[in-house]
């Protein structure tokens, strides 16, 4: 008498991939440092060159900028499979206007003096090529947290370098920082000031100082 040994199949489960696994880490890291937006892309130098005159709305366009890319590559990652590939873009720019209209109409409520101050920049976001690159690049073809991860990394990344930028133009432009007189405040009184970091030239020459340095930090080569 024969005997059928059917033999089950085993399906073995895959481990879901923690919250910051290495890859992940990775997302989130890489636009700090080795693949920044503005020292190594060189993206969104526009608004790096425009709106680092001073510490105090380089600040606030910096959390308009990281707030609108997260929530629009959010969005962009959850409706990526219903958006037709020939409206794309016009998809994209449309969230990143209205996360940027919410912004303007925050700033307009609650800081209109700032808003008076950044009001044109703010609404240039809509064109920063950073969202949009990341938007198109990233947040079509990944799921959403992967897609948050990224944006995250990115707007974080082109904040610090325009803080930096700020914080320099103000300090050796107007010999302040926020506003308080620093070289005053540990007895440098006739600390001289130089007018060419208020202009934008000034902006540039930080900027390509910062670049330089990152770079030869990184050992970074241009193909």
């Amino acid at each position: 008498m024969s005997t059928e040994v059917k033999e089950k199949e085993v399906i073995k489960i895959k481990p879901a991939e923690s919250f910051l696994s290495k890859r992940r880490r990775k997302i989130l890291v890489d636009p700090l440092d080795d693949n920044n937006p503005i020292s190594i892309q060189v993206l969104g130098i526009c608004s790096a060159l425009a709106v680092t005159i001073k510490l105090e709305p380089t600040i606030v366009m910096s959390i308009s900028v990281v707030f609108v890319m997260i929530f629009s590559s959010l969005i962009t990652s959850l409706i990526r499979n219903y958006i037709p590939v020939r409206v794309r873009i016009i998809v994209q720019l449309a969230i990143i206007a209205t996360l940027v209209t919410l912004v303007s109409e925050f700033l307009k409520a609650f800081n209109y003096e700032m808003f008076k101050v950044l009001g044109a920049f703010v609404g240039l976001i809509i064109t920063n090529c950073i969202i949009l690159g990341r938007l198109e690049a990233y947040a079509m073809g990944n799921k959403p947290y992967d897609s948050v991860l990224d944006a995250l990394g990115s707007s974080v990344g082109y904040a610090w370098i325009i803080l930096v930028v700020a914080f320099f133009r103000e300090l050796l432009g107007s010999g302040s920082v926020l506003g308080f007189k620093v070289f005053e405040m540990l007895g440098w009184y006739s600390f001289p000031t130089n007018g060419l970091f208020v202009d934008s030239i000034g902006a540039f020459i930080i900027l390509g100082l910062l670049i330089w340095a990152q770079r030869t930090r990184n050992g970074y080569i241009e193909n």
